[in-house]
Formats: structure tokens, sequence, C-alpha cells
């Protein structure tokens, strides 16, 4: 009723003439009440009385725009149904990423754990390690050394290759084979790489039978070999030299060293040098692909 007042301008007019005075103006205002050139003296008590509410309402402490708030935050709540929006389909994967890499991982490691580094692989362990190996690439995204070079760092150690299924030590690469022919025995396989100095060293431990009574001799060859980086995921080494090292009752031998063979009498097959991709890596578990199809798995050591 107060805005249809206010907008009218006739209603404004005729209700000055007939608004009595009030009772509490002064004398002054009482003259100015009865003036035509004043119509809007008499709503001056609403004024007032509004005045003193919100004056009341800052001596509470409150504050004068809130039911306004108040009232645009129910009318829009009542008109409109508000809900929280649903979470994207990108921050979904990236909450449960990781608990799905740990599965992943603990699915890859499961079907490579009782294959003796590949040595016991056959066709069907082949496949099944591939294809568990491609899930979790897939869901771990390219691996970029250009940022993250840290993550090459460490001393890994070796628990599945695709090529020990070949049944020789050299793999895919020219190597003495494995089984009665020779009595040698396949240890632990590390890599060790060192980002600061470009070190890269493959360290095989062997075990070399004897005749009877004899003990088996321990060996560990270590193949020394410079990296760098061809690519965003891919390295490259070449072979320096191999240092063979004995164990246990003989430890106290010297190394032997075995200089690397002049590049002019090197076999077409072995160059002496090698490249792979790193397909995934992180704190603890790395996969590489050599460039000749080879797959290998490695753990932190």
């Amino acid at each position: 009723m107060a805005s249809l007042v206010l907008q009218s301008p006739y209603l404004l007019s005729h209700r000055s003439s007939t608004c009595p005075p009030s009772s509490s103006s002064s004398s002054s205002s009482s003259s100015a009440s009865s003036s035509p050139s004043s119509p809007l003296n008499c709503y001056h008590p609403r004024k007032i009385h509004r005045t003193h509410s919100l004056r009341a309402l800052k001596h509470r402490g409150q504050n004068t725009r809130l039911p306004k708030r108040s009232l645009i935050r129910r009318s829009a709540v009542s008109e409109v149904s508000v809900v929280d929006p649903p979470p994207s389909p990108a921050s979904g994967f990236e909450e449960s990423k990781p608990e799905l890499v740990a599965s992943l991982k603990l699915k890859l490691l499961s079907i490579v754990s009782g294959l003796n580094r590949g040595l016991a692989a056959s066709e069907d362990d082949l496949q099944k390690a591939d294809a568990a190996a491609k899930e979790l690439e897939a869901v771990g995204g390219p691996v970029d050394f250009s940022v993250d070079l840290d993550k090459l760092q460490g001393r890994w150690k070796l628990i599945y290759s695709s090529a020990f299924s070949s049944r020789t030590l050299g793999g895919s690469r020219p190597g003495p084979p494995t089984g009665r022919l020779l009595p040698i025995t396949l240890g632990q396989v590390f890599q060790r790489i060192d980002i600061l100095s470009n070190d890269f060293d493959n360290i095989v431990e062997l075990e070399l039978g004897t005749p009877w009574p004899f003990p088996p001799i321990e060996v560990t060859a270590t193949l020394a070999h410079k990296f760098e980086l061809t690519a965003s995921s891919k390295v490259k080494i070449i072979f320096e030299k191999t240092s063979v090292k004995t164990g246990g009752n003989l430890s106290q031998l010297p190394p032997l060293e075995i200089p690397r063979i002049p590049d002019a009498l090197r076999p077409p097959s072995n160059t002496g040098s090698g490249e792979f991709e790193v397909t995934y890596v992180d704190s603890d578990t790395r996969i590489t692909r050599g460039d000749r199809g080879e797959l290998r798995v490695f753990v932190i050591s």
C-alpha cells in the first residue's frame, strides 16, 4: 500500500490535504504541513519511525541488509532447486587413480613373481605380463624425463625380462645359454643409474658351477655404460667396459676389468650400445621396452 501511495502523485497531494498534523511536530513543522507547497510532510512520522527502527537494529548489532539478503536467498531456493554440482569425471579419476595404480601394480607383480626373472616364462606368461604392463602404462600416462629425470635415479632390481624367455643371459642379444650345458645360475640383476654423472651400470650376479667337492664360485659382473636422453622418455646407453668381481671365499681377489672391444672387431649384432623407452615410472616401479621389443620390470632396491 505504501508503494502505491508513493507511486501516485494524485494520492500524495490528496492525502496531504487531509492528513492531520502530528502532535509531536514543532510549531514550524505544523505551519509547514498546512502549506500546499510541502505535500510530503505528513509522511515524516513514517520516515522517522523507520529511522528509529534502523537505529534500533544497528544498536542491536544487526546488519540492515541482512533481511534483504535472506529474502533473496529464500526466494531463490523457493523458485529454483539448488543442488551441489556432481564431481567432474576428471576429478573423480584423479581421486581414484592412486588406488587404481596400486591395484594394477599388484596385478603385474603377481603375474611375473613366479617366472624367475622371465627364465621360466611360457608364451602364455609373456602375453599376460605384456597385457598387465600395458594396463599400468595406460593409467600412468606418458613419461617425461625433461621435468622428472630424478625418477630415473637409484638402484633398480630387475624382477622380469621377457627376453630371458629365450633361455640366454643376453636376452634378445648374444649371451651364454642357461641350463645344463653350462653350469651358470643367474642371480640378482640390478641397474644402477646416476643422473649426475650419467653412469648407467648393469650389475649381474652369477654362480658358476665347479667340480665336486669345490663350492660354486660367486661372481658379480658390472657392465658400465654412459646414458643420454634421446627423447622425453627414451634412453640411449653406450657401453664402456666390464668388470668382474668374485665373492664368497674368493672375495679378496681384485676385480678383473675387461676392456671394450674395438668397434671394428664387434659383430653387427653387438654394437656396444642400446636404446629403450621408459613407459612407466614412479617412486618404486619402472617399466621399460627395449629397441628389440623386450619388456622389463624393475622395482627400487
